[in-house]
């Protein structure tokens, strides 16, 4: 037997905003994938402190995935009610992991 998945909720957005940012925000989740992996080859130059590295940037983009369905419908939802309210803590926490991949790279570089 197939298993049916429930439809997204609807709205009535002509320029179909909730679909935009859901797919910025999966194009930020692959360049911290793509970056990850890129932590991951310099592992043998760098040493045992890349993983930090590895770990702030596969962090951030696991949070992005788990969160994406709620955010969608959060979005949804406010559209449909005519009250959308930006995600702050979502971008709040996407910068304070740059800045902190900023950081631990500069770190690496210099201790190693």
């Amino acid at each position: 037997m197939a298993r049916t998945r429930a439809a997204p909720p609807g709205h009535e957005d002509p320029g179909l905003q909730p679909e935009r940012t859901t797919l910025a925000w999966g194009r930020t989740m692959m360049a911290l994938v793509t970056v990850s992996a890129i932590f991951l080859r310099w592992l043998p130059h760098h040493g045992l402190p890349i993983l930090l590295l590895f770990a702030v940037s596969a962090g951030a983009a696991g949070a992005i995935y788990f969160t994406q369905r709620r955010r969608y419908r959060t979005s949804t939802r406010g559209i449909r009610q005519e009250t959308v309210d930006a995600d702050t803590s979502a971008v709040l926490w996407t910068a304070a992991s740059a800045v902190a991949l900023g950081g631990l790279g500069i770190l690496v570089v210099l201790v190693t």
